[in-house]
């Protein structure tokens, strides 16, 4: 080790990347209304990444708040509004009133690797600035969390407490690669990437407030396909079914999911064509929402079908279709009106017919 550095290569990384972001990443005080009718306060973390005064944080850290109060490591304290939050990714934007330090550096998800250096920066349990490293342990997770499912979460043994929700989980290069979002227990850190699909979930929520989307209700994660299935189905790997949300579209008839072998998805689909499909309808949902008269095209017109041949010689159709969403407090809700109660998104229901 040379003189002119006293420390190890682990060492400078990870105090070159607290030194960088720290300054970035804001405390969170946000009023709550207790269930009897009290008062209190929660506490989470945000990242700067506009140098307009824009914040990045989990859902949950905000709730149903409309604002609260950020202060950064220089002691500069500044009052923010939520802009916009978007429970099923768990992410929301927050905008401070007044200047705040520059912005972070997002970074790209999708090029994280298994066993790669993570730094986590938060303020867990309101000790502000704190820092803690690990790696990524493995990708592509999907986390059941309070009635939804928050899906492609980064897992990390980086120690995260209760406060670090909504801090920056960032790469060797002080880029922001996740926000953190759960402990999912001792060495379990989950957060949600930042990716191509985050960027349009922020955008969204900057410039609408609000995220338009469907989704299946299915907890999945990456798995092999049972070896009975493998000639029939062309592939050795797939999704697999890990849980449905109670009450979500796969819970549903005629979907009818619940109690289907892991890794088979719908007999002749594997599970990754379903999450295909969804995907599929929820792009098809965002292109008629962006064409004149779309109030009078409901979310359930949009559809997309995916046909697989049998062992018997016929053909077996997957239909993909948008449904309704529900009302205010069924978990598909993300924008809040005058009342504070939540205007209800569309969601995606499956149907299959030989």
């Amino acid at each position: 080790m040379e003189a002119n550095h006293p420390l190890d290569a682990y060492s400078q990384i990870v105090s070159g990347v607290a030194e960088r972001l720290t300054p970035k990443v804001a405390s969170l005080r946000v009023p709550r209304q207790g269930s009897r009718g009290g008062t209190g306060e929660s506490l989470g973390s945000a990242v700067v990444f506009t140098g307009d005064g824009f914040l990045l944080t989990n859902a949950h850290v905000v709730g149903q708040a409309n604002g609260g109060t950020a202060a950064f490591s220089d002691g500069t304290s500044l009052p923010f509004r939520v802009v916009g939050a978007d429970p099923l990714s768990d992410l929301a934007v927050l905008r401070a009133n007044g200047q705040t330090p520059p912005p972070a550096e997002l970074g790209e998800a999708d090029r994280l690797v298994v066993g790669q250096l993570v730094v986590a920066v938060g303020n867990p349990l309101g000790l502000a600035g704190s820092v803690t490293a690990g790696v990524v342990s493995a990708l592509g997770r999907s986390l059941p969390a309070r009635g939804r499912v928050i899906e492609d979460v980064i897992q990390t043994d980086a120690a995260l407490n209760p406060g670090n929700s909504g801090g920056a989980l960032a790469d060797a290069d002080a880029r922001v690669v996740g926000i953190n979002t759960a402990v999912a227990g001792v060495g379990l850190g989950m957060a949600v990437p930042v990716n191509d699909t985050t960027r349009r979930i922020i955008a969204a929520l900057m410039k609408d407030g609000r995220v338009r989307r469907a989704y299946l209700g299915l907890a999945m994660t990456p798995g092999p396909v049972p070896a009975a299935w493998r000639e029939r189905l062309g592939r050795k790997t797939g999704l697999l079914v890990a849980q449905v949300v109670a009450g979500g579209p796969a819970d549903r008839r005629p979907a009818a999911l619940r109690g289907r072998q892991a890794g088979r998805g719908l007999p002749g689909h594997p599970a990754a064509d379903v999450l295909r499909g969804h995907r599929a309808a929820a792009r098809d949902h965002r292109h008629a929402q962006r064409r004149p008269g779309r109030r009078h095209r409901r979310a359930h017109r949009a559809r997309r079908r995916l046909t697989r041949p049998q062992p018997n010689g016929s053909r077996a159709t997957l239909s993909v279709r948008h449904a309704r969403g529900g009302g205010a407090g069924d978990g598909r809700t993300n924008r809040r009106d005058g009342n504070g109660r939540g205007r209800p998104r569309s969601y995606a229901g499956l149907a299959r017919r030989p």
